[in-house]
């Protein structure tokens, strides 16, 4: 291994633990305990090492944005395709993405609330939140319905479960009936073939 491999590979390093150390501190206190202070006394190295890999807060919170999508499309994939059927795939789909809600509260928070300065549904788009967007897409597109557009129909799916997820964790929401909001949610919107 060169010189240069070596130093790339500590770098990467360091980055994956800014980015872990980042999301667990948000996930145990909340974004707002996220500082470079902070971090840099976590993981020990100096403010300037942070700020040599990430400008700021902001670019922190986009790269575990970017992670958590990776995440959620994985998740989504996984039990997508444990599932039978249009209507078991996209009930598994809506219970899976709820889960990861409310599993990973600070990484969804930094996915669709925080500025993480990540364009969405735009040419730049970063690849992990288009690949997440694909991993709703490929299940509800099935589901859509005669004439209707399955992108269109994915945003409104998707709009749905993000409003279930931001009111239950907000305590909007009685959390034991999420089951029964998921069946009617599904019910509803998802014409099986």
């Amino acid at each position: 291994m060169s010189v240069q491999e070596r130093k790339e590979r500590e770098r990467a390093d360091r980055e994956r633990l800014i980015v872990a150390t980042a999301r667990e501190l948000a996930e145990q206190q909340g974004w707002d305990a996220v500082t470079t202070r902070r971090l840099a006394e976590r993981i020990e190295y100096s403010q300037p090492v942070l700020y040599s890999h990430f400008r700021g807060k902001r670019e922190i919170i986009g790269a575990v944005a970017l992670e958590g999508a990776a995440e959620m499309a994985a998740s989504l994939r996984a039990a997508t395709a444990a599932a039978e059927g249009p209507r078991g795939r996209v009930a598994a789909l809506a219970r899976t993405y709820l889960d990861f809600a409310a599993r990973n509260p600070a990484v969804y928070e930094a996915m669709f609330q925080l500025d993480g300065g990540l364009a969405f549904a735009r040419e730049d788009t970063p690849e992990p939140l288009k690949d997440a967007f694909a991993a709703l897409l490929e299940s509800l597109g099935e589901v859509a319905g005669d004439g209707v557009h399955p992108g269109l129909f994915t945003e409104t799916f998707w709009a749905a479960l993000h409003g279930l997820a931001t009111l239950t964790k907000a305590g909007r929401l009685p959390p034991e009936y999420t089951e029964q909001r998921t069946e009617l949610l599904v019910d509803r919107l998802a014409v099986a073939p």
